[in-house]
C-alpha cells in the first residue's frame, strides 16, 4: 500500500500533464463536433432531397463504426494511402471531432425540430430569407435548448478518448498511466488513478455546462414555444 502510494505519487505529474493531453484533445474534438454538427442538422431539417442524403450518410458511418476502428483507419490507412505524416493528437481529434459531429448534428436536429414550425413561415412574412431566419431566429433557440444533449455528449466524447491511448503517440492520461503501471507492475494503484482523473475532469466539465446552460436560460421558455 505504502509503495503503491510512493508511486503515484511519483508519476502523478506525468499523468496530470497527460490530463492536459486529454483535455486538449476533448475540447478540439467538441469544437470541431459543433462547428460540423450545426450545419449539418441545419442541412438534415431544411436542405434538399441530396443534402440530406449525404448529410445521412455522413451520420451513418461515424455513429456506425466503431471508434478505434476509426483511429486506426485515420492513424494507419488513409494517411499511409494518401502519403502524409499527422501526429496521433491531430488523428485523435479528427476521427473523436467527425464522430462527435455526427452525433451532435442530430442533438441540434431534434432542438430544431422541436421550435414551432410558424416561426420560419412568420420570418418569409416579415421579409426575411430562410438563410437570415435560420440564423437569427432558429438557431438562438435551438442550440439553447441543445445544451443538456451537449453536456452528455461531453461526458461521452471524454471517456472515448480514453482509446487514442490505442495509437501510441497521444501521451493522454490513459497512455502514461499504463506506461506507469508497466514500469511499476503496480497496474491497480496507477488505473484507479486515471479512473479517479477522468471523474475530476468529468466533474469540472459538466459544472461549466451547466453555468453556461444557466447564463443562457431564458425563463419560462421550453421546447415548442411552451410557458
Amino acid at each position: 500500500m505504502v509503495d503503491s502510494l510512493s508511486n503515484v505519487i511519483e508519476a502523478l505529474p506525468n499523468i496530470l500533464a497527460g490530463g492536459l493531453v486529454t483535455v486538449g484533445i476533448v475540447l478540439c474534438s467538441l469544437s470541431l463536433g459543433f462547428v460540423l454538427g450545426v450545419p449539418l442538422a441545419v442541412g438534415q431539417v431544411y436542405g434538399s432531397k441530396p443534402a440530406r442524403g449525404a448529410v445521412g450518410v455522413f451520420v451513418w458511418f461515424f455513429r456506425g463504426t466503431p471508434i478505434l476502428v476509426l483511429l486506426f483507419l485515420f492513424y494507419y490507412g488513409f494517411p499511409v494511402a494518401l502519403g502524409l505524416d499527422i501526429s496521433a493528437f491531430t488523428a485523435s481529434c479528427l476521427v473523436l471531432g467527425f464522430a462527435s459531429a455526427a452525433y451532435q448534428s442530430q442533438i441540434f436536429r431534434g432542438s430544431i425540430q422541436s421550435l414551432p414550425q410558424g416561426q420560419l413561415k412568420a420570418a418569409r412574412a416579415l421579409g426575411m430569407t430562410d438563410g437570415q431566419s435560420i440564423l437569427h431566429i432558429i438557431l438562438p433557440q435551438a442550440l439553447r435548448l441543445s445544451i443538456p444533449g451537449w453536456t452528455n455528449e461531453f461526458s461521452i466524447l471524454l471517456k472515448d478518448s480514453a482509446l487514442v491511448f490505442a495509437l501510441g503517440g497521444a501521451q493522454d492520461v490513459m497512455a502514461r498511466s499504463h506506461f506507469a503501471a508497466s514500469r511499476t507492475h503496480d497496474p491497480i494503484a496507477f488505473y484507479l488513478t486515471a479512473g479517479v482523473l477522468y471523474y475530476a475532469i468529468t466533474l469540472v466539465g459538466l459544472r461549466a455546462l451547466r453555468q453556461l446552460e444557466k447564463k443562457v436560460y431564458i425563463p419560462g421558455y421550453a421546447a415548442g414555444g411552451g410557458v
